[in-house]
């Protein structure tokens, strides 16, 4: 679907829209024509969120946690920077064995217990911020960097 949208060197990465491409359009022009291809081929209302490569990079590289830490963490990315009211009251939450910290662009989290007994959720987020959210493991988010780098 990507490259029937002229975009060029598509790839994919564990078909759950981790899509690499490279477009001369600017960001929230892709986004919208991603979510309209969706909503067309599909039916899905879909939020897409469009980053540069540079910007998950950077992202990336400036998780706050250990190294040991931060390759068990996960990397919450934000469709829009939310209020600074939210991202306070956001901020001031506390789970047990579940650390994080909050920027206006992702949310690093790390899980002592594994994500899926997690309370601190994507769910929890959209709600408390307002925004869109997705998220990503080391793992994936390492990987999208080399791929988009070759």
């Amino acid at each position: 679907m990507i490259s029937d949208l002229g975009f060029q060197n598509t790839q994919v990465y564990i078909h759950t829209g981790n899509w690499i491409f490279s477009a001369s359009e600017r960001v929230s022009e892709i986004k919208t024509t991603i979510e309209r291809a969706i909503l067309a081929k599909f039916g899905w209302e879909v939020p897409v969120l469009v980053l540069k490569a540079s910007e998950v990079e950077q992202i990336f590289n400036a998780c706050p946690f250990s190294e040991e830490i931060k390759e068990q963490s996960y990397f919450t990315l934000l469709q829009s920077v939310p209020t600074s009211d939210s991202l306070e009251e956001l901020n001031a939450l506390e789970y047990k064995d579940e650390a994080f910290h909050v920027t206006p662009r992702c949310i690093y989290i790390f899980y002592k217990n594994g994500a899926g007994a997690a309370k601190f959720t994507n769910n929890v987020i959209e709600r408390k911020l307002k925004v869109s959210a997705t998220s990503r493991n080391f793992r994936t988010m390492a990987k999208l960097i080399n791929l988009a780098s070759s």
